[in-house]
């Protein structure tokens, strides 16, 4: 492919701590999941997934966490499932990987995600199928070159925990043991985690959910040249 410059090749390698052999297998997994999931990595454009950005499904936060890991926070009631797939859902996940993944302290120090599942419903559960289920676990485990340092579930309701009992057989139990339930008192547990970082909502003080989701809403609207020519790497 024609992407394989050195400074692409450092992420597989620093995702792996150096180890050549494991590099190399994550490349491969890299450009195979992609190359089997056209539905979601073929077409990076922005344009596909503005609606749920605009909608404020996805912030990124301003600071990193205490280790130095990026911070992203997911809010399901954000997601109409009447009107977005789950490959839509997926695809904000993928281009905001693509982007982040070029900074080098990300690189080297992962990211951690927070889902607020409140507002999950039967509608948001049936597109979880056993097929994508399958997909969410290989980007999660050795499909993408970005370490997932923690998962902390808010809100979740009962009925979120026969999805994710779907997808908890594909994990490795490395990402098992990085998941965190905070339930629905998540707020001292959270900030525990993530101190003098959060939006208002979520126990922080100096910028709002809204606030962040503009401004990462703009960054991916500016990178939209470099997500079209990336569109086009797959087994070219």
């Amino acid at each position: 492919p024609a992407s394989l410059t050195d400074s692409f090749l450092l992420r597989f390698l620093r995702a792996r701590d150096f180890d050549l052999d494991l590099a190399w297998r994550l490349l491969k997994n890299y450009y195979k999941w992609r190359a089997e999931c056209p539905e979601i990595s073929a077409d990076l454009h922005p344009r596909s997934i503005l609606g749920l950005l605009k909608a404020g499904y996805l912030g990124v936060l301003r600071e990193r966490d205490p280790t130095g890991s990026k911070v992203l926070i997911y809010r399901i009631a954000h997601w109409d499932p009447k009107v977005f797939t789950a490959y839509d859902v997926f695809r904000v996940s993928l281009i905001t990987s693509e982007l982040i993944v070029q900074e080098v302290e990300t690189q080297r120090n992962g990211i951690k995600a927070v889902f607020d599942l409140e507002g999950w419903h039967f509608s948001h559960a049936f597109q979880i199928t056993p097929s994508v289920a399958k997909k969410i676990a290989a980007v999660l485990t050795d499909s993408f070159p970005l370490k997932v340092r923690g998962i902390h579930l808010i809100n979740e309701p009962i009925i979120f925990h026969a999805v994710f009992s779907m997808v908890k057989p594909f994990l490795t139990e490395k990402i098992k043991g990085r998941i965190h339930m905070h339930g629905t008192n998540y707020k001292e547990s959270l900030l525990q985690h993530f101190p003098d970082i959060l939006p208002l909502e979520y126990g922080g003080e100096d910028f709002s959910m809204e606030d962040i989701c503009q401004e990462w809403t703009n960054f991916i609207m500016k990178s939209e040249n470099y997500l079209s020519s990336i569109s086009q790497t797959v087994l070219t």
